[in-house]
């Protein structure tokens, strides 16, 4: 049982819930159920149309998709700051995480509205594309807040490990969910009412885990952290906060080198894990032969193994610092997926270790990344700098994709696609092996070993 100083069992508990709950928006929303329904031209295409009709639907509907995305990351980048601004003025962050989470849960739960109908298929389409890119946009500011909580339930001696926890239990509410829905309402062919059906129950899912974190999770600091220079004071105009944010990247340029270096490397490694799992099961299907059950059944277990090796590597986050957890299991992935694009003529097999592989070193990467920006972050300004964190990941989330096509369109076959994120976190892992923790931060920006050092 992990000990803190700051933080009950049962604080830790509440708080891993919301990631727990987040597998609704994660997995079945955006990764594996309603956004690739919602974009197959077998679902939303004229009854009996051709099969040349039906790719050219599906094609449209992606590229809906892409722009939709587009639009929701443009808003983060413009609002996440800001609003942590606001949050970090006040010390407050609950309330932040209560209106983006119930904007999330209330998209999810309106899917159910989405459904082929002929005559309105571009509408509902429209429709289901409007809720995701809302749901993103309530989620990645919502993800903010909640990243902050992490500094009010523990002590740097264990973030790593508390952090690894919370992304452990994301995955394993993912298997948990997927599950649950694969047995109830997605198995065999399923019809539209079994995915309107599944969406209700993802959407109840998000709000009852949700609440946890909201009603039992401290809002404030511990007595005596440092506030940030406009506290006590409420931020009544955007354009104070906007001004506050220019200042604060400003002084962390030169006065913080190593935390945008930070933020610049994790937005490109970040935005090339994205890329892993929204092309895998694309890749799955399309050039290793899976058919969807399998790839239901392969996502399952990418969850299960993930979820086991992020919880682990959260006490390798402790013992030997974020920095080496990130650096080497970005060279596990990019070695891996090069072993997957080598082995391609093995099929199936070549794609279930290798992708396991990858999933393995996803969730290190991921929550690691997470526990050194809150070492890294300065009292008081913690949901500040995730508002940044969210910012710099949304700003580079075309990367990805544009290297994607790009190596797809150079060796005109899918697969090729593998080399096009292999390049992205390797980009990644080259911006991030220059970034050290400044003098006076401890042993890899641990300020509990720091305090022992100098009482000692």
């Amino acid at each position: 049982m992990i000990q803190t100083d700051r933080a009950s069992t049962l604080r830790i508990g509440a708080w891993a819930s919301w990631d727990w709950g987040a597998a609704a928006f994660n997995s079945v929303v955006t990764t594996f159920v309603f956004v690739p329904w919602l974009t197959s031209g077998e679902a939303f295409a004229v009854a009996g149309a051709s099969d040349q009709v039906i790719e050219r639907t599906t094609a449209l509907h992606s590229q809906w998709l892409g722009w939709a995305g587009a639009a929701a990351g443009l808003v983060v980048a413009c609002t996440a700051p800001v609003l942590g601004t606001f949050a970090d003025a006040a010390g407050r962050r609950r309330p932040l995480l209560a209106v983006c989470s119930a904007v999330v849960g209330a998209s999810i739960l309106a899917m159910w509205f989405v459904r082929p109908v002929e005559g309105r298929l571009s509408q509902m389409v429209v429709l289901g594309l409007v809720l995701v890119a809302v749901g993103t946009v309530a989620f990645e500011i919502g993800s903010a807040a909640y990243n902050a909580l992490l500094l009010t339930i523990t002590t740097p001696r264990t973030f790593g490990r508390i952090s690894g926890i919370g992304w452990g239990a994301g995955y394993v509410g993912g298997i948990v969910l997927l599950v649950g829905l694969f047995v109830a309402f997605l198995s065999g062919e399923p019809q539209v009412a079994d995915f309107r059906w599944a969406f209700v129950v993802s959407g109840a899912w998000f709000v009852v885990f949700a609440l946890p974190v909201l009603l039992l999770v401290p809002d404030r600091g511990a007595p005596g952290e440092r506030q940030p220079a406009v506290a006590g004071r409420v931020v009544s105009r955007v354009a104070d906060a906007y001004r506050t944010v220019v200042r604060d990247l400003v002084r962390l340029w030169r006065t913080d080198r190593a935390t945008c270096k930070f933020l610049v490397a994790s937005a490109v490694f970040r935005d090339g894990l994205t890329g892993v799992f929204v092309y895998g099961a694309v890749l799955a299907k399309g050039s290793f032969g899976f058919t969807t059950q399998q790839v239901m059944v392969f996502a399952i277990a990418a969850n299960l193994v993930a979820g086991v090796a992020t919880v682990a590597a959260g006490w390798l986050d402790d013992r030997f610092g974020p920095r080496r957890v990130i650096t080497w299991a970005l060279v596990v992935l990019i070695g891996a997926g090069t072993a997957l694009f080598v082995l391609r003529g093995l099929g199936a097999p070549a794609f279930w270790v290798c992708g396991l592989l990858l999933s393995v070193c996803v969730g290190p990467v991921q929550a690691s990344s997470r526990a050194m920006l809150a070492r890294l972050s300065e009292r008081g300004h913690e949901t500040q700098m995730f508002g940044l964190y969210a910012t710099t990941g949304k700003a580079g989330m075309w990367m990805a994709a544009v290297a994607w096509s790009v190596a797809i369109a150079l060796g005109g076959a899918q697969y090729w696609g593998i080399l096009g994120i292999v390049a992205v976190l390797l980009v990644g892992l080259a911006l991030f092996v220059p970034v050290r923790f400044p003098q006076g931060r401890g042993v890899e920006g641990r300020w509990d070993l720091t305090l022992a050092e100098t009482t000692g």
